[in-house]
């Protein structure tokens, strides 16, 4: 394995057996060495692959600035992240959650302790995430002997979120997690009721507003595939729900200008319908006593 860039004494791009960037990292790896040398795998205690064109830059970029521990952090964070979480992390989150936890520990230490406004929701709306960034404090603490407070773990999941998108604006994860709790509310209020958030039918109507919102924030529309017929049944079988779906597409025109296909109309109807259906028999029951 040869050193194809070097980062610092310690950190050096290489390539792999199927010819991908890898980062490796291990103390005194790049000490006295050259572009072309070999490297000593005793030395080695961790690699990474990158699969995104110019992240190598970005980390060098970053690691001139920022310890290369935090990094050797991040890394075992998102090894964990990764095998907990069904989809695919993007590279930029080594870049991203290097330099974060780097700023929170470095705040940490000044006694400065930022909230964050959005724990609440993130708590709530992305579980999974917010499990694996709880971890993530205790990789943090055995790492470095400071312990971080829960809005933290928040900073990490939403970084996590952010990922999931593919790029660089946590700006984009704020909006996803915003626009998801507008819709819920939406349909709280429409209902006048409170969601049983320990149910399956609602774990998929979050699972769905997530996936939507992502589309959303990608830019990507959904083709129309459902004919007329179909349309009309579902909208007058679930009539109440679909009322409710035009409320959301009303609120995604005025604030975002985006406009529902029909499909997406469908999808919202069904899963309003499920998730709402069995609070209502259950009211029409007490009602009929």
């Amino acid at each position: 394995m040869e050193i194809v860039k070097i980062l610092n004494n310690n950190v050096v791009v290489s390539t792999n057996a199927a010819h991908q960037e890898i980062v490796v990292m291990g103390r005194g790896l790049a000490f006295q060495k050259k572009v072309g040398q070999e490297i000593d795998a005793s030395k080695i205690e961790k690699t990474f692959v990158l699969e995104t064109q110019g992240m190598t830059e970005k980390l060098a970029k970053l690691l001139k600035e920022t310890p290369e521990k935090y990094l050797n952090i991040a890394s075992k964070i998102i090894e964990y992240a990764q095998s907990q979480l069904s989809y695919k992390l993007d590279d930029y989150l080594y870049v991203a959650l290097t330099d974060h936890l780097s700023f929170a520990i470095s705040r940490h230490k000044q006694g400065i302790e930022l909230k964050n406004p959005l724990q609440w929701e993130i708590r709530k709306y992305y579980k999974q995430e917010y499990q694996v960034a709880l971890r993530g404090l205790n990789i943090i603490e055995e790492a470095t002997g400071v312990r971080l407070g829960e809005d933290e773990a928040a900073s990490i999941a939403l970084h996590l979120v952010n990922s999931q998108l593919s790029g660089e604006n946590m700006a984009a994860a704020i909006q996803v997690t915003e626009m998801v709790n507008n819709i819920l509310n939406i349909v709280k209020y429409h209902f006048k009721m409170e969601l049983d958030e320990n149910s399956l039918n609602y774990e998929r109507f979050l699972t769905h507003l997530r996936f939507f919102a992502v589309r959303f924030v990608r830019r990507e529309k959904l083709e129309d595939t459902i004919d007329e017929f179909f349309y009309d049944q579902i909208s007058l079988k679930y009539s109440e729900a679909f009322n409710c779906t035009q409320k959301i597409a009303t609120y995604l025109e005025s604030n975002f200008k985006w406009y529902l296909s029909r499909d997406e109309e469908i999808y919202l109807t069904v899963h309003i319908h499920r998730v709402t259906n069995r609070h209502q028999l259950n009211k029409n029951k007490e009602e009929k006593k």
